[in-house]
């Protein structure tokens, strides 16, 4: 996956796109995954980080880690490819692998339809969501300043996800499905993470988790 070139990539993308399976969330599940990734410039590499949680508890289980170098250039739309091999490896690591993940990044608001939530979770047939900080495409009608507020986002006059106010007064999440979820669904598992902060609680851990590694180890390195 990393040897391909730009090209090759979008190519199967649109390929893999039409896997893409949107129905809603499980009702019933046990363990859910986040994944979030920091990068080391310095390096050329970067961490992926997996943690899990019980559910609807929200109890820490496991967490894992590996770090990668980069193989493939950074190209918009296509980050996916430079981050999946490295969450696989990190997912082999798993005792108990989650039944649904949570991406920090896109799933279906993406020109292509295939953000890395979807990506992820074709790769392994499991139902995945995706959240992200920023805009990637799509538009919505505005969005009011109340933690709460939600709009439809759209691409193409297709429902892509949702921008959702996580806390009053501070910047939107945008959720979209990745495979095996559907926008309804896909909001109403991020809702259920809101604690404190504006970011899910498992995509704030795995953020946490992987800023630390990244910190310990450039802190390592200048030390040496």
């Amino acid at each position: 996956m990393d040897r391909l070139s730009p090209p090759e990539a979008r190519k199967l993308q649109e390929h893999l796109a039409g896997r893409v399976a949107l129905r809603p969330l499980p009702a019933a599940f046990s363990v859910l995954g986040a994944a979030d990734l920091s990068y080391i410039k310095e390096t050329n590499q970067l961490i992926a980080v997996i943690v899990t949680f019980t559910w609807p508890s929200l109890q820490p289980l496991e967490s894992v880690h590996v770090k990668a170098d980069i193989r493939f250039p950074y190209v918009p739309g296509l980050l996916s490819f430079r981050e999946i091999p490295a969450v696989l490896k990190a997912y082999t690591q798993l005792r108990r692998p989650p039944d649904i993940f949570m991406c920090d990044g896109q799933g279906l608001a993406h020109p292509r339809r295939f953000g890395l939530a979807c990506h992820l979770g074709v790769l392994l047939e499991k139902p995945t969501v995706g959240c992200a900080k920023t805009r990637l495409c799509g538009d919505h009608e505005p969005l009011e300043a109340e933690r709460g507020a939600r709009r439809a986002l759209w691409l193409d006059g297709t429902q892509v996800g949702y921008v959702y106010r996580s806390k009053t007064g501070v910047k939107p999440l945008y959720i979209s499905p990745g495979h095996l979820a559907d926008c309804e669904s896909a909001l109403w598992l991020v809702e259920q993470c809101i604690r404190r902060y504006r970011l899910p609680e498992p995509l704030r851990a795995a953020h946490h988790t992987a800023t630390q590694l990244r910190n310990s180890l450039m802190g390592h390195r200048l030390r040496r």
